[in-house]
C-alpha cells in the first residue's frame, strides 16, 4: 500500500478513452477572470482566509475536468460549461466552510431558500445577489436558459435544487456523527453528488435535448442513474483521504461500505469499485438492449433517436474524462492509482468492448439446489394487530379467485388455473390484508385481500406464460390490454380475455370510483409501474443475468407494487396531506425504508422458492451472493442487516424529521393527525407482510415439493409453485 494512504487505489473499469477538448486554454483563462468576478476568490472561510485564492483554483483545474468531459463541443460551450462546474465547486466548498464546519443549520436553509430564486422558468426578473453564489448563479442561468427547452429548464432546475437543498441531509449526519446506510447513501449521494446536473448540462454541451415524451420513462432514467452513480461511486474513491481524514466528512461511499459490513477500509474501497463497474455494465445493458426497444415502442422520429444517441455518447465522455481528471487534479488522492481495466480503443472497438464486459457479466446456471435454511435475525419494532373479519375475508377470496379463472382451469382462458385451490388456501392473502388494515370495514378488506391475490397472480403469470424468451412482445401487449381494463373515465372497459384481465376489471371497477378524477391517474400509473416492472424482470431472465444491486434495489420497488400500496393509502387520507409533503425527501425516505424491509423479507423466506424451484435470480440475497462474492449464508446475513438499518433508520426520520416536516409545511391539526396515521399505515404494512411470510405456506419447502396442477395450454419447464 502507499505510504500514509488509506487504502490503494482499486483497477478501474475503463470502457471509453479519455478525449481533449483544443479549447482548453481558453476555457481556463475564462473561469478565472470569471470566478474573480463573481467574488468567488475573495469570499471569507469560517476560519479565516478565504474560501478559494487564485492559486487554489488553479490547482483544481476545472477547465481541464471539462475539456476532458464535454471534448467536442466549441469554445464558447466550453467555457460556458467550465463556469457552471466553477460555480458548483465553489457552492461546495461554501457550503462547507459557511454551514458544516459551524454546524449552522438554519442559517444553511436560510442560504438555500434564496438559490432557486435565480432560475426563473420564464427567465424572469430576480433578487439583487447577495453572496458570489447568487452572483455566479444569476449570470450562467441568463447565459444558458434562452437557449434551451422549457422541459430542459425545467428538468435542469430540479435536479439544481436537489444538489443544493440535499446538503442538509449531509449536514444533519455531519451534527449527529451518523453514518448513512447503504440504499440510503446511494440514493442520496445520487442527488447531492450533482451527477444528474451534469447528465442535464451533457445535453447543452452536445446541442442535442432528451425527447420530453420519453425523458421520464426508465431507459433514459437508467442512462441518467447509472452515471450519476458511476461519477460519484468513483469520487468517493479518490476523495475519501481529503474528505473523510482531513475535512471531517461522512458522506463516502468506502466509509459506508466500511462501517456497514464491518471490513477494511481496502476491502471497502474495492466493493465500491465493484458496484461502480457494474453501474457502467447496466448503463451499457441499457443503452444496446433497453433503448431500442423504447424507440421502436413509442416510435421515435429520427432526430430523437440522434439526440439520444448524442446524449449516450456525451455521457460516456464525461464518465472517461472524469476519471482523467481526477488522476490528474490535486484535489483529490490519486498517486496510487497506476492500474486500469479496460479494453481495446479505437474506432469500432466499443461495441466490443460493451458485448463482452457488458452483457455478459453476472450470468448465472439457474435452478441451484439450496435447501432448507434458518431465517437470520433482524430488527422488528413494530406490532402486529389482525383485522376482526379475517375468516369472512377468506372466504370471500376463495370465490372471488375462482369467479376470475385463477384456480379453475378453462381451455378457452390463456392462463386459467395457474394456481390450484389448495395452494390459493395455504397462500392467504386476507391474513396479509387483515394485518395491513386492522380497521378496516368488511367490504375493504375484501378488496384489499383481491387486490394481493391479483398482484401475485400476475406476479406469476408473467414468468409462466412469457418467460424463458418465449414472447416478450406478447408481455407487452399483455400491459397494454391490462392497461385498458383501468378506464380513467366512466364507460365501458375492455373486455377481460384471461383471469388477469378480469381480476383487473372487476377490482378497478370497485376502486376507482371512490378515488376521483385525479385519484385514478395516480392509482393507475402505480399499477402501470408494477406492470413495466414485470417486463424489466423478464428482460433479464432472457439474458441469464443477476440485476446489477442498485437497479435491483430500485427496480424491487415496483415489481413488488410498492407504488400501488402507497398510493391507495395516501388517496386513503381524502387528500388531507398537500402533496408536496408526501413528495418531501423524509416522508420517500420513510416510504423507502419500509418498501427496502418489506422486499428484504420477502427475499429471505422466497430464496429457495425463486432459486432452486423456479430458477430466478430477481433476489436479494442472489444479488447479495453475486456482488459480495460470499456464502449464501452469508448473503442472507447481509439482507437481515439491511433490513435492520432501513427500520432502525424509519425510526429515526418518525422521531426527528416528520416533526420538522409538519413545522416547515405549517401542516393544520387534520393535515397532522393525518400524516401520522401514514406513518402508521407504513408501520402495519411492514408487520403484516412479516406476518405473512411467517404464517403463509407459500415459501414452506414440503409445499414447494407438492405435485401441482397447471392449465392445459400451460407448459413450463420449471416447477411453477410446486
Amino acid at each position: 500500500m502507499t505510504r500514509n494512504r488509506p487504502f490503494d487505489l482499486p483497477v478501474f473499469y475503463l470502457p471509453y478513452p479519455p478525449r481533449l477538448n483544443p479549447h482548453l486554454e481558453q476555457a481556463r483563462t475564462h473561469a478565472r477572470v470569471w470566478a474573480k468576478e463573481m467574488g468567488m476568490l475573495d469570499s471569507p472561510a469560517a476560519g479565516g482566509g478565504v474560501v478559494w485564492d487564485e492559486a487554489e483554483l488553479e490547482r483544481h483545474d476545472y477547465g481541464l475536468l471539462c475539456a476532458y468531459t464535454h471534448p467536442d463541443c466549441s469554445a464558447e460551450t466550453l467555457e460556458l460549461i467550465t463556469d457552471w462546474y466553477v460555480w458548483v465547486f465553489f457552492f461546495d466548498d461554501h457550503f462547507l466552510e459557511a454551514f458544516k464546519r459551524t454546524r449552522d443549520t438554519e442559517g444553511a436553509r436560510a442560504y438555500l431558500d434564496r438559490i432557486p430564486l435565480f432560475m426563473p422558468l420564464d427567465i424572469g426578473e430576480v433578487p439583487e445577489p447577495e453572496n458570489p453564489v447568487e452572483r455566479g448563479l444569476d449570470d450562467l442561468w441568463r447565459r444558458t436558459a434562452p437557449h434551451r427547452s422549457e422541459d430542459w429548464r425545467r428538468r435542469f432546475t430540479v435536479s439544481t435544487t436537489g444538489l443544493l437543498f440535499e446538503s442538509l441531509w449531509e449536514l444533519a449526519n455531519i451534527t449527529s456523527d451518523r453514518v448513512a446506510n447503504p440504499i440510503e447513501y446511494v440514493a442520496m449521494r445520487r442527488k447531492v453528488g450533482g451527477a444528474p446536473w451534469s447528465a442535464n448540462l451533457v445535453e447543452h454541451a452536445v446541442g442535442a435535448e432528451v425527447p420530453a415524451r420519453i425523458a421520464a420513462e426508465r431507459p433514459l432514467l437508467v442512462l441518467r442513474d447509472t452515471f450519476s452513480d458511476a461519477v460519484h461511486l468513483r469520487n468517493d474513491l479518490f476523495s475519501y483521504e481529503r474528505e473523510v481524514t482531513e475535512e471531517g466528512e461522512n458522506a463516502n461511499a468506502v466509509l459506508v461500505f466500511e462501517r456497514f459490513l464491518g471490513c477494511a477500509t481496502q476491502r471497502a474501497a474495492d466493493l465500491v469499485n465493484d458496484v461502480l463497474t457494474s453501474r457502467l455494465h447496466q448503463f451499457e445493458n441499457t443503452a444496446l438492449t433497453e433503448i431500442p426497444l423504447l424507440c421502436a415502442d413509442r416510435g421515435l422520429l429520427p432526430d430523437e433517436q440522434a439526440a439520444i444517441a448524442l446524449y449516450a455518447k456525451g455521457l460516456q465522455d464525461w464518465q472517461a474524462g472524469g476519471h482523467e481528471w481526477h488522476m490528474r487534479s490535486s484535489r483529490y488522492m490519486n498517486d496510487s492509482a497506476e492500474r486500469v481495466l479496460g479494453g481495446p480503443n479505437g474506432l469500432g472497438t466499443s461495441a466490443a468492448r460493451v458485448v463482452v464486459s457488458g452483457l455478459g457479466q453476472h450470468s448465472r446456471e439457474p435452478f441451484q439446489a439450496v435447501g432448507p435454511y434458518r431465517i437470520p435475525e433482524f430488527y422488528m419494532p413494530f406490532e402486529l394487530r389482525l383485522n376482526p373479519g379475517l375468516e369472512r375475508a377468506r372466504r370471500h377470496n376463495i370465490e372471488w379467485t375462482a369467479a376470475m379463472g385463477m384456480t379453475v382451469a378453462d381451455p378457452l382462458r390463456p392462463g386459467s388455473g395457474l394456481w390450484t385451490p389448495h395452494q390459493l388456501e395455504i397462500f392467504d392473502f386476507p391474513l396479509c390484508a387483515a394485518g395491513i388494515d386492522p380497521d378496516c370495514s368488511p367490504e375493504e378488506l375484501d378488496t384489499a385481500s383481491d387486490w394481493l391475490a391479483w398482484g401475485t397472480y400476475g406476479d406469476d403469470y408473467y414468468p409462466a406464460v412469457f418467460g424463458r424468451g418465449r414472447s416478450f412482445a406478447a408481455a407487452v401487449a399483455q400491459n397494454r390490454r391490462l392497461s385498458a381494463c383501468m378506464p380513467l373515465e366512466e364507460g365501458a372497459a375492455a373486455v377481460p380475455s384471461n383471469p388477469l384481465e378480469a381480476g383487473l376489471s372487476d377490482l378497478w371497477a370497485r376502486t376507482a370510483p371512490g378515488l376521483g378524477p385525479d385519484g385514478r391517474a395516480e392509482f393507475r400509473e402505480s399499477v402501470e409501474k408494477m406492470l413495466e416492472a414485470w417486463l424489466w424482470e423478464l428482460h433479464l431472465q432472457a439474458q441469464n443475468r443477476v440485476p446489477d444491486p442498485v437497479d435491483y434495489i430500485e427496480m424491487r420497488w415496483h415489481t413488488f407494487g410498492a407504488d400501488m400500496t402507497m398510493s391507495l393509502a395516501r388517496l386513503s387520507t381524502g387528500r388531507l396531506v398537500p402533496d408536496e409533503v408526501y413528495a418531501s425527501r423524509p416522508v420517500r425516505e420513510l416510504e423507502s425504508c419500509a418498501v427496502n424491509a418489506a422486499c428484504f423479507i420477502n427475499d429471505l423466506f422466497s430464496h429457495q422458492k425463486e432459486v432452486e424451484f423456479e430458477g430466478e435470480f430477481f433476489n436479494g440475497v442472489v444479488v447479495a451472493e453475486e456482488f459480495l462474492g460470499c456464502s449464501d449464508v452469508e448473503a442472507r446475513k447481509v439482507v437481515a442487516d439491511l433490513i435492520s438499518a432501513r427500520l432502525e433508520q424509519f425510526e429515526l426520520i418518525a422521531a426527528e424529521e416528520i416533526p420538522v416536516v409538519v413545522e416547515q409545511f405549517g401542516l393544520d391539526d387534520a393535515a397532522r393527525d393525518s400524516l401520522e396515521a401514514y406513518v402508521e399505515d407504513l408501520r402495519l404494512w411492514v408487520a403484516a407482510i412479516l406476518n405473512w411470510h411467517i404464517e403463509c405456506g407459500r415459501y414452506s419447502e414440503s409445499e414447494l415439493r407438492r405435485p401441482s396442477l397447471t392449465s392445459p395450454g400451460l407448459r413450463t419447464p420449471r416447477p411453477l409453485l410446486s
